[in-house]
């Protein structure tokens, strides 16, 4: 996968290039990054790139023709790799980015050009030239682009085949079934009072999937009840949500008994 990245602060992208699975699967070749300043493309002296909005307020809106020029050449790299690029603007305007969004993008296209606007935001026009989708990670503003640029990467890259260590790691983390994930335990098997559940000890593999279905399918409808509501849940999955209710009742009466 190719991904290019227009940007004020390249030197930010270092957080995925050099850390973490995003910098093991750069060295791998499983995917490739690009980034580029728009103040390389312009030619006066303060290397400007905004401007005071037109019709007065506050802040400053970024100039269509950097932009313009930086996609066109994030662009012509992946088009010389034989790729065709789509276009994403980072925007708290957009609708917030899912898994289903995650893979759908993965999927439509093997190169991405993320532009990371700042200061107000960017010259209407240029969006509607060369934007091809617009992508929110949330319902809140930041200082800009970047950091919702990086979390896309990072979603996207873990996605690729072979960049995680074990293959069926992406396949079973939150919400890649419409779940959330179920609890995790590591050693030791009691920390300050608190022991890891006898199943996932017991060697029972079935036993332990059976628990662990439960587990995220009761996480999930106490954490997001809407997810739940939306999926389409077989006798199995509804008897082990039944059971996981009914466990949370007991263990509620059990504290109050207690107190």
């Amino acid at each position: 996968m190719y991904i290019d990245v227009i940007t004020l602060f390249p030197e930010m992208f270092d957080a995925v290039a050099k850390h973490g699975i995003t910098r093991r699967a750069l060295e791998q070749h499983l995917w490739s990054l690009g980034v580029w300043n728009p103040r390389d493309f312009v030619e006066d002296n303060y290397r400007t790139i905004d401007d005071r909005p037109y019709g007065g307020g506050p802040g400053m809106v970024m100039l269509a023709e950097p932009l313009n020029a930086a996609i066109d050449a994030a662009l012509k790299r992946q088009q010389d790799a034989g790729v065709a690029g789509k276009v994403v603007y980072l925007t708290p305007q957009a609708k917030p980015l899912t898994d289903a969004g995650v893979r759908r993008l993965k999927e439509e296209s093997a190169g991405l050009v993320l532009l990371a606007g700042r200061y107000e935001g960017v010259d209407e026009r240029l969006i509607e030239a060369r934007v091809d989708e617009e992508v929110s990670i949330g319902d809140y503003v930041l200082s800009g682009g970047e950091l919702p640029a990086m979390v896309l990467i990072d979603a996207l890259v873990r996605l690729l085949p072979g960049a995680l260590n074990d293959g069926e790691s992406a396949s079973q983390d939150s919400y890649s079934d419409g779940l959330l994930d179920w609890p995790h335990y590591t050693r030791p098997d009691d920390w300050k009072g608190r022991k890891v559940p006898p199943v996932l000890q017991s060697g029972n593999h079935a036993a332990i999937e059976k628990w662990r279905r439960k587990q995220a399918l009761g996480r999930t409808w106490l954490r997001r009840p809407e997810m739940i509501a939306a999926l389409t849940l077989n006798k199995q999955d509804l008897k082990l949500l039944e059971e996981f209710r009914q466990e949370q009742a007991q263990q509620r009466q059990q504290e109050q008994q207690q107190q």
